[in-house]
């Protein structure tokens, strides 16, 4: 008889089938034609038609011998077209332009109604015969006991009936919590979580039509009601609950369970209830696990700029960047399936449907763009340490003189301007602006990642001979890194550096160390200015000469030595004083006789154009 066994689950169905076509954003007509074609392909699959042209064809009775999962799909697919056209019908009364035949449409809205209640009775009634032949488990007879109260107690909330319809909804989630306390996995836990929010304004509604004085406190009420009744509603209904919790065990014991570690913000958990959010939230746990499993805690290297100075990081690998692949895959996913809840919220226009005092889906969605943000961040910095890395300079002396790669340092500012960009959109989330120091830790690494990018920037302009905008550049970085103090001294405990995991840590050392190579490098800027055209703007180095620097001044500069002696504690030498010479006996006037002058050698007198030509250069 195992072998027979239907695996049934009629909320899973459901839930899946209303969320795909329509029911998302309340497009009923959509969600009733899919269910008339899904119902005719299941006829045609299952061989139950009526015939064709005028013949008609008796069907033969079910039995639980020869029922298949289809013939419940069949009876549920009914129930569900049924109900959607009725929903259909009450919208189509509510708009102005159907005033004059809202009455008649309200009355077929109550026809099609009442034919979903057949449809879900008749399909329990199966599904009871099914369990106590053990052809159908616990869990799935719950499941479609619970749809039966659920359409039972909203057609009597439709009549008005409020006292019977609280009943059965109160029953309704009663049942719902023990399958999301006994879940075994988080995607069963979210889908009865989903269908207990459903109907909490239903079971308030009703309280409040009654006049209860604590109307709002729903579960107060599902408890008070439930253990009343649920005896008289649901047959064996202790009985029932029983077995699913021994079936529970048994499966939890035979195979592992897919659960989903609780999601914490500031101590506090963050509710997931939606199974597709948990089908997605799961792949990233997953992808968490297996870096956790591979290497080490991920964290945030390259923060600061050792990587210039030739120490490298553990994680600074393609293997270790492209590890976090699958964690942004699987985010981007789960974020996707968020926005979409959040859309589909809006577009309906209906507010949340949670517990009052607990986060609702706007708070889920901020708060997985805040993890796929930080995990961005933190693989965007893995890729700037890994750049860092593979050029890192050697420690020799030659090394100062050898250059870079020209594509380094453009690929690490393009980069950190992905780290800018993301921690951007990160300081306007509503979760991040709640937070006072966490919104003073995003804000301190935001100009922290402004001055690394100038100063990289600036080695960019350098190697182009740009050395005005590289020093222009160098400022930025210093007034972006005294503004980053002053934003850490705000608080006492970084909420970044102390989360797990820390994706961007930021301490007093990096940004010394930052404050180091940024005075540093202004320094080399100016003397490379300097050497380049003189520290000049508009001079080119083409046109420049550079100033004459003699080495011996002696040269060229009059020295008095004396005087340095003379301060050196060395006397001079004494000056030697000239002796008059005797005057020249008189010469006799035989010997003063002039002679005549001696001539001078003339040169021979020239002609022709030599002549000429030195007449014209005053030659004579």
């Amino acid at each position: 008889m195992s072998e027979n066994k239907l695996s049934f689950r009629a909320l899973q169905l459901a839930n899946e089938q209303r969320t795909a076509y329509g029911l998302r954003y309340n497009d009923f007509t959509r969600y009733r034609k899919h269910c008339a074609n899904r119902t005719h392909r299941l006829r045609s699959t299952l061989k139950t038609t009526h015939g064709k042209g005028r013949e008609f064809k008796k069907l033969p009775p079910l039995s639980t011998d020869n029922i298949k999962d289809g013939h419940l799909e069949l009876l549920l697919f009914e129930s569900e077209r049924a109900w959607a056209y009725s929903q259909d019908l009450v919208t189509q009364s509510l708009q102005p332009p159907n005033e004059d035949q809202a009455g008649t449409l309200r009355h077929s809205a109550t026809g099609r109604f009442r034919r979903a209640v057949h449809w879900s009775t008749q399909l329990l009634s199966h599904c009871q015969s099914l369990y106590a032949f053990s052809r159908l488990s616990a869990e799935g007879l719950m499941q479609i006991t619970i749809y039966t109260l659920i359409l039972n107690g909203r057609f009597l909330r439709y009549r008005d009936n409020f006292e019977d319809a609280v009943i059965q909804l109160s029953v309704a989630r009663h049942l719902l919590d023990e399958l999301a306390d006994r879940a075994a996995t988080s995607r069963d836990q979210a889908l009865a979580t989903v269908f207990a929010d459903e109907i909490g304004p239903e079971i308030r509604y009703c309280a409040h039509e009654l006049g209860r004085e604590r109307a709002y406190d729903v579960d107060a009420i599902a408890a008070e009601l439930s253990e009343k009744h649920r005896g008289e509603i649901v047959e064996g209904c202790d009985a029932l609950i029983q077995k699913f919790r021994l079936e529970g065990e048994v499966a939890g014991k035979g195979e592992g369970r897919k659960k989903l570690a609780t999601l914490m913000w500031e101590g506090q958990p963050v509710p997931v209830r939606n199974p597709e959010l948990v089908d997605v939230l799961l792949r990233v746990q997953e992808a968490e696990a297996k870096i956790t499993q591979s290497r080490e805690p991920a964290r945030a290297v390259g923060t600061s700029d050792k990587g210039r100075k030739g120490k490298s990081g553990g994680h600074g690998s393609k293997k270790g960047v492209a590890a976090y692949d699958a964690i942004l895959l699987a985010l981007s996913d789960a974020e996707e399936m968020a926005r979409k809840l959040v859309e589909a919220q809006q577009n309906s226009g209906s507010s949340s449907t949670s517990a009052a005092g607990t986060r609702d889906i706007h708070f889920v969605h901020a708060y997985i763009v805040y993890q796929l943000l930080s995990r961005r961040i933190q693989r965007d910095l893995l890729l700037v340490s890994a750049l860092l890395t593979s050029h890192r300079p050697q420690t020799s002396a030659k090394a100062k003189k050898e250059h870079v790669d020209a594509r380094l340092y453009p690929a690490v500012v393009k980069l950190l301007d992905t780290v800018i960009q993301s921690l951007a959109q990160m300081r306007n989330l509503s979760i991040v602006d709640e937070s006072p120091d966490l919104a003073s830790a995003v804000e301190a690494r935001l100009t922290f990642t402004k001055a690394r990018k100038c100063s990289y920037l600036a080695q960019c302009y350098v190697a182009v001979k740009k050395y005005a905008e590289a020093l222009s550049l160098i400022q930025h970085a210093t007034i972006y890194l005294r503004e980053t103090r002053s934003t850490l001294s705000i608080f006492s405990e970084d909420p970044i550096s102390s989360g797990s995991p820390a994706y961007y840590p930021l301490t007093t050392s990096d940004l010394d160390g930052l404050e180091s190579i940024i005075t540093q490098d202004g320094l080399t800027i100016k003397n490379e200015w300097f050497a380049h055209n003189g520290g000049s703007i508009d001079a080119d180095n083409k046109t420049y000469k550079k100033p004459l620097f003699f080495d011996i001044a002696l040269n060229y500069v009059q020295l008095d030595m004396d005087r340095l002696q003379e301060r050196a504690g060395r006397a001079p030498a004494p000056a030697l004083v000239p002796v008059q010479a005797a005057p020249a006996p008189a010469r006799s006037r035989l010997a003063e006789v002039a002679r005549p002058e001696t001539p001078e050698p003339q040169a021979p007198a020239r002609g022709g154009l030599s002549s000429l030509l030195e007449g014209w250069w005053g030659r004579k």
